[in-house]
């Protein structure tokens, strides 16, 4: 792996484009009422808010691709939020469960995984994302995206993707991840070399699956922000110590554009992938695909899951494929805890990190069980179940149904700090998935 340093970070064309971040949907209130272990979930009102309505924004990482946004007219005109500064406290007003006795699950934000004193160390300080998975060797292995030398975005050396080792635990620790190690060597590096004022600004990664143990990281070429040029598949098979950027899978308007952002699982029989995709806007909801993990890297194998006819009432593979979550869908891991397909994800239209289980990933379309897991607010108004501008959301390798452990980043757009990854931990659950799925 070449260890030449990429790119330098060049704030002043990007504060030509705009800045925006994570943010909130007009007209969604946040929420910020105390003392609601115990309320039902998860459907909250949606009355005036008093927010002055904005122009149209960006997701995420707008503030982290230079020049314009590339995506024709110049903007997200269907993304339509707001700034999250803008938002104004709200009190709860939940939906009664069908079942009286389900409780809400006990969140707590345990850790701190990036930033000063905490990354140092590997050379970078500001970060997001970190979609972490277990390595062939038995490590967890954190994946993250746009990253920078100092405590704020586009201080010092711009890298992305790069990735830190966790101590090996069967479960994970109440306490956090705890870092052992970069790939790279003592300073984290780039995955694969590429200069940042190349055609491709930015590679992101969307998730990493292992399969035979080779290690397979789907990342989102960015020609400039929000043009996602294509997808492509990098293997790694020492564990991750080392990638090799092996082909060009879907360019970025294949299916529609629902095919950038993506996250995947593989079967317990270990012969089938299971995908979830959709935009890297944040304005789509996400469709379903798989494709036989021994052929994962051949883009003709994938096959996707639509309705059989107009109404919807019959699904089946082969279909032309329809959202089987619906609304504005960003960042989503999808993973099989236990014996339950799980899917955690950035709720982007209801700002918010939700959660639904079923049985298998085609019975997400109709899950028996969801719930919302963390509420964006404002800042200023956090606890442990709200997060101002919050966004991410991976399930940490090893999570139980009762004890799910969850990287969520957090970005404040303005003074660019924080922009890190926390892990939250969410206990309580497993009654109510088991009861209702």
């Amino acid at each position: 792996m070449s260890k030449r340093l990429p790119g330098t970070w060049h704030p002043g064309r990007v504060r030509g484009a705009g800045r925006r971040g994570p943010t909130i949907p007009e007209g969604v209130p946040v929420e910020t009422s105390d003392n609601d272990r115990d309320r039902t979930s998860t459907d909250r009102s949606s009355d005036d808010t008093g927010r002055e309505p904005r122009d149209a924004a960006v997701p995420r990482s707008s503030v982290l691709r230079g020049g314009a946004l590339a995506l024709g007219a110049g903007t997200l005109g269907a993304a339509a939020l707001v700034q999250a500064r803008g938002a104004q406290r709200a009190d709860a007003a939940p939906r009664p469960r069908p079942n009286p006795h389900y409780r809400r699950p006990r969140v707590s934000r345990i850790a701190t995984l990036s930033g000063p004193g905490v990354t140092s160390d590997y050379g970078f300080e500001a970060t997001d994302l970190g979609v972490p998975c277990r390595t062939p060797d038995g490590r967890i292995l954190a994946v993250f995206g746009d990253t920078f030398e100092g405590a704020k975005v586009g201080s010092g050396r711009w890298t992305s993707p790069v990735a830190l080792y966790a101590k090996d635990r069967r479960r994970p620790s109440a306490s956090g991840l705890r870092w052992s190690g970069a790939v790279g060597g003592e300073r984290a590096e780039q995955l694969i070399d590429y200069d940042h004022e190349g055609p491709i600004s930015t590679y992101l990664p969307g998730d990493v699956i292992t399969v035979d143990g080779t290690m397979y990281l789907w990342v989102m070429a960015n020609a400039g922000f929000g043009n996602v040029a294509r997808t492509e598949i990098w293997t790694s098979k020492d564990s991750g110590e080392t990638w090799e950027q092996t082909t060009e899978m879907f360019p970025g308007d294949h299916l529609a554009g629902f095919c950038q952002q993506a996250t995947w699982s593989l079967d317990e029989d270990g012969g089938t992938v299971h995908l979830l995709t959709s935009g890297f806007q944040r304005d789509k909801g996400a469709i379903l695909q798989r494709v036989p993990a021994s052929k994962i890297l051949d883009p003709d194998a994938y096959e996707t899951y639509g309705p059989v006819e107009a109404d919807g009432t019959s699904w089946e593979w082969g279909k032309a494929p329809k959202p089987i979550i619906d609304g504005s869908i960003g960042e989503m891991c999808l993973r099989r805890v236990e014996d339950r397909t799980v899917l955690t994800y950035f709720n982007s239209g209801l700002y918010r990190i939700d959660l639904k289980a079923a049985t298998s990933p085609e019975e997400l379309r109709d899950a028996a069980f969801s719930e919302t897991l963390l509420w964006g607010c404002d800042w200023g108004h956090e606890d442990d179940e709200r997060v101002a501008q919050l966004y991410g959301g991976y399930i940490v390798p090893g999570s139980t149904l009762d004890d799910l452990h969850l990287t969520v980043s957090q970005w404040h757009t303005g003074p660019d700090w924080p922009y890190h990854v926390e892990e939250f931990r969410v206990q309580g659950l497993e009654k109510g998935i088991r009861a209702e799925s």
